[in-house]
């Protein structure tokens, strides 16, 4: 049975008022902390010589280390491929899943503890090849193979009982309930009453039976061979305890155990199964994991939630309450003790109203909604989160198995006091401190290594280079990662290094070699870069496309750019993206003729794209000298040449304007050039895009400029009825990209309409909405001093004002 939907079992083939013989089958539902207290009580009860717990028997040496005082749940064991660390599986657990129980319970009273499920070596061969959807819980090692729909007991029992919703009914009769013989307060359960903790699971076995009766194996056809490896296990430990042995497992598996089978019928089953070398390891999970349905996750709605039931024995709900108001007041919400007492009344009368024999998760949830969060789901979505969730991320000791570079990266972290969090962060960096560049340094590394612990940010309040921000949160899977990235290095530096130099003669795009040179400068990776930098020359050297080029050096000039704060020797990469500048310039020009609308948008970003490269890397000219004049020239060229693309050129006159390398009048020229009767209207609206186009403050220049807005919307109201429909998707995509209060302007001063010639802006007519008819010399003064004080300059002597 597959993550969560499992239930309890029984004595193997006996029901006994008093204390049962062995072997007990305890069947459990995995992650279910009314499974745990049964678990536990049963333990108590019976005093097993030892405990067989479902899981892959290469673990067994490291469970020891679950008694360890630095172990804290949620903890997960991974089992990986040795050759393909990739192929992986985690079997999750909690402080409240009945495994994690029953294994602290025997290491506690030294009973001996092992795993009895099919091992990881076949679980992870028969395992199917996509990556991307891993096993999700102890019972899914296995590949399945579905046959027929798969069953969710749970689900079928629930709708027996006559329940729409199968966590409801198990929580009723399940989570609601305590373990006979065991006090509130998790008190030993008297001598005399074995039998009572043990009732439940030959319940729940006989309803496992019916079940496995009328669907057979329940869509999971590989479980036949996982349950002859379990009842060989279980054989072999008999002959060695006595048949005073537990088996903590899956509640549907339990009716398989319990069959009598021959020795040599389940050995048949477990003929020719293929087989891999594996190492294995204890890894922290995260509650959010144990909620998710895919990938890794174990498909538990709310783990937070069954966490507090199992640690709350006594009124749980009154607990529960006081951790939301506790939760509600940190976020500067007003929740009083009467909110808390009124929330668990509210709850309680629900449990009542509903039949239910407790208030369950439903009903808390309804009762926060009402009386904390004012009917309102914003604040319940924090309490959903945070607490019923949950962002518990465990611990692992360092004597946990590991590979070298996860410890190497383990030790990176504690030095730079950068401890991973379950919960998403963002970090900022300022580059002049060591120990900020030295963080920097180690996620850009991972980031190198696919190991994705933090994405850069924009940051804010600072657009500096020395300055950096991150979003980091760490996932469980981050170990199968770091595991995989365990065959370049057993460092993280060695590890990045291989990895680059082997990305970069295995490049064969010219700017995927850019990027990584960009990679390495941020990673400061010296060793990598001579060999990527040989391969970014070899690349541009056979390279003409000149779209390539162009896609190139942005990142060659902010790597640069990064290089001066990071006191990076970049010599070698600077004569490089001075040879693709001057490339870029020769092969612009002829590249931008005869390109259909995709294309010329496309190569409209790559010109703005190289426009601020060059101004990076040509910081020190004069206006007009070296690479940046004879970018200016190429630009007037595109400017001025019909046979170029409409945005393009729009673009081009544009970028020139807003340099100063070209005069407005000029400006003005070329624009009723572009907008006169006899162009297109298709290409005269592509050059208003490139020209005032985007979020690029073309909207603010028509707004200073009328005798622009003038052009546009007298070009505007000429365009032909039959061809006013083509021409206006692209105006939309133009003017929509502007602030509103830009198009609201804009729209004034067309309704408004254009000044009369020779005529002042204050002798024309007054305007409406919020315009004045000219300058208001006292209001203009009044703004002067504020500016001094921003500026630091000293306040103009009041005789000099007056």
């Amino acid at each position: 049975m597959s993550g969560a939907a499992v239930t309890a079992a029984a004595p193997q083939g006996r029901t006994a008022p008093g204390p049962a013989a062995g072997p007990w089958l305890l069947g459990v539902r995995h992650h279910g902390p009314g499974s745990a207290r049964a678990v536990l009580a049963a333990l108590r009860a019976a005093r097993p010589a030892a405990v067989l717990i479902e899981g892959p028997p290469e673990g067994d040496a490291l469970l020891p280390l679950a008694a360890d005082p630095h172990m804290r749940p949620p903890v997960a064991l991974l089992a990986h491929a040795v050759d393909d660390p990739g192929r992986a599986s985690f079997w999750p657990m909690a402080a409240f899943s009945p495994e994690w129980v029953a294994i602290r319970w025997a290491l506690d009273h030294d009973v001996p503890v092992r795993f009895v499920d099919l091992p990881a070596a076949h679980s992870l061969a028969l395992k199917e090849t996509a990556p991307e959807e891993p096993v999700e819980g102890p019972e899914s090692a296995a590949e399945e193979e579905e046959v027929t729909p798969v069953v969710d007991p749970i689900r079928v029992l629930a709708e027996t009982a006559g329940y729409d919703d199968p966590e409801r009914w198990w929580e009723d009769v399940v989570e609601h309930r305590s373990p006979s013989g065991e006090t509130d307060g998790g008190a030993t359960p008297s001598e005399g009453a074995p039998g009572d903790a043990l009732a439940p699971f030959g319940a729940l076995a006989e309803a496992m039976g019916a079940l496995r009766e009328a669907y057979g194996d329940g869509g999971q056809p590989r479980d036949a061979v996982r349950e002859a490896y379990m009842r060989i296990q279980l054989r072999t430990a008999r002959k060695e305890f006595g048949d005073g042995v537990a088996v903590v497992c899956g509640a549907w598996h339990v009716p398989a155990l319990a069959a009598r089978t021959t020795l040599a019928a389940d050995r048949a089953l477990l003929k020719g199964l293929p087989k891999v070398r594996t190492d294995l390891t204890w890894v922290p999970w995260t509650h959010r994991r144990l909620a998710r349905r895919t990938g890794y996750g174990a498909g538990i709605d709310s783990p937070g939630w069954y966490g507090h039931l199992f640690e709350a024995a006594g009124r749980p709900i009154e607990r529960w309450m006081t951790k939301v108001a506790g939760l509600l007041r940190g976020e500067d919400r007003f929740v009083s003790t009467a909110h808390v007492i009124e929330a668990v009344r509210l709850a309680e009368t629900l449990a009542a109203l509903r039949g239910r024999p407790l208030a369950g998760l439903g009903e808390t949830t309804d009762a926060v909604r009402a009386v904390m969060c004012e009917g309102s789901d914003v604040p319940l979505a924090l309490v959903r989160d945070r607490l019923i969730v949950g962002e518990s991320l465990g611990e692992v000791p360092d004597t946990a198995p590991a590979v070298p570079l996860q410890r190497d990266l383990t030790r990176s972290q504690r030095t730079l006091r950068l401890k991973p969090e379950a919960s998403e962060r963002e970090l900022d960096l300022d580059l002049r401190k060591e120990t900020d560049a030295a963080r920097s340094r180690l996620l850009h590394r991972l980031r190198l290594l696919d190991v994705g612990w933090g994405d850069p940010v924009a940051g804010r309040g600072s657009t500096g280079t020395f300055r950096e921000s991150w979003r980091l949160r760490w996932e469980p899977e981050l170990h199968v990662r770091v595991a995989e990235a365990g065959v370049w290095g057993t460092t993280v530096l060695t590890a990045a290094t291989a990895k680059a130099a082997s990305q970069a003669v295995a490049a064969t795009a010219l700017a995927d070699v850019t990027a990584l040179a960009e990679h390495c400068l941020l990673a400061e990776l010296p060793d990598a870069l001579p060999v990527v930098m040989k391969a970014l020359a070899d690349r541009a050297a056979l390279d003409s496309d000149v779209g390539h080029l162009a896609d190139a050096l942005p990142a060659l000039a902010r790597s640069l750019r990064y290089g001066d704060v990071r006191s990076t020797d970049t010599a070698a990469l600077a004569e490089v993206a001075a040879g693709l500048a001057e490339r870029i310039c020769v092969g612009l020009p002829p590249a931008c003729t005869g390109l259909d609308p995709d294309g010329a948008e496309a190569l409209r970003g790559q010109v703005e794209a190289v426009h601020g490269a060059i101004g990076l890397l040509d910081t020190g000219a004069e206006p007009g000298t070296g690479l940046r004049g004879r970018w200016d020239a190429v630009l007037h060229k595109l400017a001025a040449r019909d046979a170029v693309a409409g945005i393009i050129r729009g673009r081009a006159t544009r970028l020139l304007l807003d340099e100063g390398r070209l005069a407005e009048d000029e400006a003005a020229r070329l624009m009723g050039l572009a907008l006169s009767p006899g162009t297109p209207p298709a290409d005269a609206a592509a050059w208003i895009e490139g020209f005032v186009g985007g979020a690029s403050g073309g909207g603010m220049l028509l707004v200073h400029d009328e005798r622009l807005l003038g052009l546009v919307d007298a070009w505007l109201t000429g365009v032909p009825a039959d061809q006013f429909t083509d021409v206006l998707p692209l105006l939309r995509r133009t003017f929509s990209a502007y602030e509103p209060g830009v198009r609201r302007t804009l729209g004034e001063l067309v309704r408004r309409g254009p000044v009369p010639e020779g005529a002042r802006r204050d002798d024309a007519a007054p305007a409406t909405g919020g315009f004045g008819p000219g300058l208001d010399p006292a209001r203009a003064d009044a703004v002067e001093p504020v500016l001094r004080l921003l500026l630091g300059r000293p306040p103009e002597p009041v005789e000099a004002a007056v």
